[in-house]
């Protein structure tokens, strides 16, 4: 009987640690040259301090209209242990996964002005705009190089810089990548962390290139729900949301 326990309980802990391990998040940035510890997911938010917002686990969001969407699972600020980090307009920042296991899918990033202090943002409740994306580089959709394939071979990390033209203020950043390599099934990985852009620029995104997440996807997007290994010779690849605004 105590075997049976012991048996029964390494193979709970070892089906756990399996979920821990396939999926994944942003776990720190380089953020104009700075580096920035992320949110440690598991762990209780009491304690913890980031620039980034609380995400609770490595699974996936898998419903392209979940409520939860524009910052994980549950995106709340962490209180006393929420920072901002102060960046430039025009400097580029750098996300870091952990082994990120998934090649097939579209690399997105987002920010949003919180018109105000980032800290008290309901982040469901702002007007998203895409500063940089990528999705299937060359080749087919089965077996062509995504974007995904690129951050893991860049040292599970993605560079996008932030429009030279932006004007300051607060601003959530939301690096988000969306895995396809199940058929029909979405995958959808967001993390926001906050910053404060300086500079002197002037410009603000506006008409179409705004969005609300949830609200920038349907499960009827052809980027979304997609069977790739029903089209193998594919060699195009409708990334959702908006286009990228550049300033």
């Amino acid at each position: 009987m105590k075997l049976s326990a012991t048996v029964t309980a390494l193979a709970v802990a070892a089906c756990e640690m399996a979920q821990v391990t396939a999926h994944g998040g942003v776990l720190s940035y380089n953020i104009g040259g700075q580096t920035y510890q992320g949110f440690k997911a598991y762990n209780t938010p009491v304690g913890q301090t980031s620039i980034q917002r609380e995400w609770d686990t490595y699974d996936p969001i898998i419903d392209p209209t979940h409520p939860q969407l524009s910052c994980n699972i549950n995106g709340a600020n962490l209180g006393s242990g929420q920072q901002s980090a102060t960046v430039a307009a025009g400097s580029k920042v750098t996300a870091y996964w952990n082994d990120w296991p998934h090649a097939i899918g579209p690399v997105m990033v987002y920010m949003a002005n919180c018109n105000g202090a980032c800290t008290s943002a309901n982040t469901a409740s702002l007007n998203w705009f895409k500063i940089d994306q990528a999705g299937l580089i060359s080749g087919t959709v089965t077996d062509g190089t995504w974007a995904q394939g690129q951050l893991i071979a860049n040292n599970n990390s993605w560079t996008s810089t932030i429009p030279a033209s932006l004007a300051p203020g607060e601003y959530m950043i939301r690096h988000e990548l969306l895995s396809i390599h199940t058929s029909n099934q979405p995958q959808f990985y967001p993390e926001c962390a906050q910053l404060k852009v300086t500079g002197s620029g002037s410009a603000q995104p506006s008409g179409s290139y705004l969005v609300k997440l949830p609200g920038a996807y349907k499960a009827s997007d052809p980027g979304v729900t997609i069977d790739i290994y029903s089209h193998p010779t594919w060699t195009n690849y409708t990334i959702p949301g908006p286009a990228v605004w550049q300033g």
